[in-house]
C-alpha cells in the first residue's frame, strides 16, 4: 500500500474533516431528494456545529472499545505546492444499534463517506475493508450497514462488495418520506 494513501484512526484533528466530509456527502446524496430548506437544515452551520460535537465525543470517548472512527487519508498538492495530507473519508462502527440484532455478534457500519471530490478513488474500498478488519477483531459476525433504497451509490458499492439487503426496513422523514434498506454481509464465523 502507498505511504501516502492508508486508514487509520480518527484523531482529534480530524473532526473538521469529518465533518466537511458528511456535509458534502450528505449534499450529494440527498440533495436531489429533498426541500433545500431541509436540505439547509441538516447540512447548514447549525447541523456542522452539532455534527463536530457529536464526532469529537465519538473520537475523543467512544461509548465502548468496539465503537470506532477511521479515516482515509491521501496527499494532495496542485502543482509546484508541497504534497500535503488530507483526509479523504471515513467511517464509524460498531455494535448493532437495531434492536432485532445483538450487538455482541452484530455490528454495524453507522457511517461511511467520501469526500464527493475524491469518490472512485478507491477511498471506500480501503476504508469498507479496514472497517470489516476491524469488526472482525472484535469478535463480531455479521455487519450492517442501512443506505437510501434508490438511487444511493454507497448502496450500489455495498451490493458490489457483496453486501445484500436482510429485510429490514425503515423511513426517514425529512419533509417528505426517504426509504431505507437495511443491507448486510458475514464477516466472521
Amino acid at each position: 500500500m502507498s505511504a501516502e494513501r492508508f486508514v487509520r484512526a480518527a484523531r482529534l484533528a480530524d473532526v473538521d474533516d469529518v465533518v466537511r466530509i458528511q456535509v458534502a456527502a450528505w449534499r450529494a446524496a440527498y440533495g436531489p431528494r429533498l426541500p433545500a430548506a431541509v436540505l439547509e437544515e441538516i447540512t447548514g452551520e447549525e447541523a456542522g456545529r452539532r455534527f463536530r460535537e457529536q464526532w469529537l465525543a465519538a473520537v475523543e470517548s467512544p461509548p465502548t472499545s468496539r465503537h470506532r472512527v477511521i479515516v482515509a487519508t491521501d496527499t494532495a498538492g496542485g502543482e509546484g505546492a508541497a504534497p500535503h495530507r488530507v483526509t479523504a473519508g471515513f467511517a464509524a462502527l460498531g455494535p448493532a444499534s437495531d434492536p432485532d440484532l445483538w450487538p455482541a455478534t452484530d455490528a454495524e457500519v453507522y457511517a461511511l463517506h467520501v469526500d464527493p471530490e475524491l469518490a472512485g478513488a478507491g477511498h471506500g474500498s480501503r476504508l469498507l475493508n479496514a472497517a470489516v478488519d476491524h469488526l472482525v477483531e472484535d469478535g463480531f459476525r455479521t455487519a450492517h450497514l442501512w443506505t437510501l433504497e434508490e438511487g444511493d451509490p454507497l448502496r450500489a458499492f455495498a451490493e458490489s462488495s457483496g453486501w445484500r439487503p436482510d429485510g429490514a426496513r425503515r423511513t426517514v422523514d425529512a419533509d417528505g418520506l426517504l426509504p431505507m434498506v437495511r443491507l448486510h454481509v458475514a464477516i466472521g464465523e
